[in-house]
């Protein structure tokens, strides 16, 4: 399981270089225009620059409204800038036709300027709460388009988290989707180190993750610390040997 780490400047990614070994992806978003909320591309320039040059870097486009062409051009801006992993958060597609529709434009744009760039179809865990496609939709969503992860957060950051709209169990079965039909499945949304057994469990590849490495596991009031990000890693690493040791004890 990758840890994806969400500063929220380039202060914050200094930060996180100093605690680069143990995290995978930096990523780069504005909270406050919304929960996918996209950053200037001169922010996305500045965390490249600011972070080991092995760690990948993500960018989000946006809680996006369903305007494929406008979706594209911003998408395209992020991986110009230098991020890696380039997230769109379908916040406005009210159909699984829509979802598709914006994310081949995302997956053209991104992967004619870079192939190797990682398209990420992202979806709601609350989407019952503002309208959005079905959360369980997203890795056919993103399988359809030619994208290369399915990720779920939640779009109302009001204290409740992924597993309150989601429960594991229904997270397992999106996992399994992604996984089947070819995508990475990452999840993400006030991630707290008590549900590191259950992601590890499903076979999340990629946990995203803001509040739980923040003074006080506060997103907003708090900053992120290095000693905090070495702390959840070294949670994430025990989980995973014990996981690793209970499926050897099964198996023999």
């Amino acid at each position: 399981m990758l840890l994806l780490i969400s500063p929220d400047g380039v202060e914050e990614a200094l930060d996180c270089a100093k605690a680069a070994e143990h995290l995978d992806i930096v990523d780069v978003k504005k909270p406050d225009e919304g929960s996918l909320g996209a950053n200037f591309p001169w922010v996305i320039r500045e965390i490249r620059d600011a972070v080991p040059a092995d760690r990948p870097v993500s960018a989000t486009v946006g809680d996006v409204p369903y305007k494929p062409g406008t979706v594209a051009q911003a998408a395209l801006g992020a991986v110009v800038s230098g991020a890696t992993y380039i997230k769109v958060g379908l916040y406005g597609c009210t159909t699984p036709d829509q979802a598709v529709d914006v994310m081949r434009g995302v997956v053209r744009a991104v992967k004619d300027h870079r192939p190797d760039a990682l398209v990420v179809a992202s979806g709601y865990a609350d989407a019952h709460r503002i309208g959005c496609v079905n959360p369980l939709a997203l890795p056919d969503i993103a399988a359809r388009s030619g994208s290369d992860a399915a990720m779920l957060d939640t779009a109302v950051k009001d204290g409740t988290r992924l597993f309150d709209h989601v429960p594991p169990e229904i997270c397992g079965e999106f996992v399994l989707r992604a996984h089947r039909a070819g995508l990475l499945a990452a999840l993400a949304g006030s991630v707290r180190v008590e549900d590191l057994g259950a992601l590890t469990r499903i076979g999340t590849d990629i946990v995203g993750v803001r509040g739980a490495v923040c003074e006080g596991g506060d997103r907003n009031a708090g900053r992120i610390k290095p000693k905090l990000i070495a702390a959840f890693r070294a949670e994430m690493d025990r989980h995973a040997r014990d996981h690793r040791t209970a499926a050897v004890t099964a198996a023999g």
